[in-house]
Formats: structure tokens, sequence, C-alpha cells
């Protein structure tokens, strides 16, 4: 069964379109709300609403199956995901990184945070998710690999879901001022959030993988997982972290920054 290339490129501008759509009513919140941290919100909106753009696409051309399951996945983990970033940051007022950002903006502010942020943000948005396009497109059934990703994405949703809940906990305990979370999934990983997002995409990946053209899309998991541990996640994340909890120091130099592994042994 050939891969329908022309099907499949037809559907593209469609795709492009559902991000500029759902980051240019996140702007408009934005602007409404008088901050831009709502932009993560729709981090996981985004690729929710290109993999559902791509799976309408894609009707008669892919098969019922991968279609159905790639998009089923997307959906759950970006859906989960925008709850969860809106819960936390409910009741807060700008986040720092845009705050610091916008505060040495040369020219108007809302068209430099577009430019920064909004385009920025969509166009990983969407090379990211061109594993789940393809996907979505490809006439074969369902293969041993398919279900290897869907391993991958389970532990993905894992610590990703149970990582935050911790967190959220952690936070919330008026105890925890100034301490730093070492306990639970954080004793094995400073960041098992970050790792199981990762996880979650190349899971989504190896659903592309086991069908041609899918591999051509490898570069898309990569990208999201240097991001994560190179990037804008971990790095500006601990930046100034031990500066905020005097502990932070020990705990890095015990624990695995992102790859979970059992902490080292006699690190203080």
């Amino acid at each position: 069964m050939a891969f329908p290339w022309g099907a499949f490129a037809a559907a593209l501008p469609f795709t492009i379109l559902a991000v500029v759509v759902v980051l240019g009513v996140t702007l408009l919140v934005a602007l409404r709300a008088g901050r831009h941290a709502v932009v993560d919100v729709a981090w996981g909106l985004g690729f929710a609403a290109v993999a559902l753009t791509a799976y309408a696409l894609s009707a008669g051309e892919g098969d019922a199956g991968r279609r159905l399951l790639v998009t089923l996945l997307t959906v759950v983990w970006g859906a989960r995901l925008a709850v969860h970033i809106g819960r936390r940051s409910r009741g807060h007022g700008e986040d720092p990184r845009y705050a610091e950002m916008l505060a040495s903006a040369p020219g108007n502010p809302t068209w430099y945070a577009v430019r920064k942020v909004y385009l920025t943000q969509g166009a990983v948005m969407w090379f990211v998710s061109l594993p789940v396009q393809v996907a979505c497109f490809e006439p074969a059934p369902l293969g041993p690999l398919a279900w290897v990703g869907v391993l991958v994405w389970l532990v993905g949703f894992f610590f990703e879901t149970v990582g935050d809940w911790q967190l959220t906990r952690f936070r919330n305990d008026p105890a925890s001022t100034g301490r730093v979370l070492d306990t639970g999934l954080w004793r094995y990983t400073r960041h098992p959030n970050y790792f199981g997002d990762a996880c979650v995409w190349w899971g989504l990946s190896l659903i592309a993988f086991s069908a041609w053209p899918g591999i051509l899309t490898l570069l898309s998991p990569v990208a999201m997982t240097w991001l994560l541990a190179k990037g804008t996640g971990k790095p500006l994340l601990e930046k100034d972290m031990s500066s905020r909890r005097p502990g932070y120091v020990d705990y890095v130099r015990r624990t695995s920054g992102f790859v979970p592994l059992p902490p080292k042994k006699g690190a203080v």
C-alpha cells in the first residue's frame, strides 16, 4: 500500500492553520488577561488540535486503527497537560520568564512576544507533531513496533502525570517552603515530568516509525527531547534554583538530571 503523498501534502496547510488558530485565540486571551503565561496552556491544546485535524483529513487514506490510536493518545496527553498547567497558573501573575523577556523588548512588547514566543512555539509545535500527522496517513496496519510505542507512551504518561501530581502536592504543603522535592519519582530524576514528556513523543513517533514513511520524521522527537533536556526546559528551570532552594546543589549532585537512575551514594 503506497503512502498517499498528495493527500498528506494537501493536509499540511490545514494543520498549520490549526496551530495558527489555537495560538491566535491564545494571544487574544493573553492580551485580555494581561499576561502571556496563558500560552503555556495552549502547548498541549495545539498538539491536540493538529492531531484532530490530521485525523479528520486522513479519513479514507490512513489505516483506521493507527489514525484513531495516535490521535487518541495525543489528545489525552495534550488535554491533561493543558488542564494541569491551567490549574497551576490560576491566580498567578505573569511568568517570570516572559516578564524578563518583555521588560527588555525593543519596540512594541506585544509584537515582540508574537515573534519570540507565539511564532517560535507554533513552529516547534507543528514540527514536533509531524510523526502524528504522518501516522494518520499511513495505510499499513498496526505492527509490533506500534505497540512498543504505546508502551513507551504509557511509561511517559505515568512519569509526567505522577511527577506533576507529586510536585503540586509538594508546593501546596506550607512545610515545603525552601525545601527540595527529593521523594517519589523526584528521587530518581530531577525532572520526571520532562522525561515523561520525551517518552510520550518517542512513543507517538514509534507508532509512525512502524510504517513508511514515518521514519522520515525522526528529527521531531529528537528536537522535543533536546528542548526538554538541553534547551528551554531543564536548563532554564534550573538556572536560579540553587539560590531559591539551598539544598538544591546537593540534590543535583546525587540525582540524575533527566533519565531516571538510582541516587548516587555518598553524595552530600
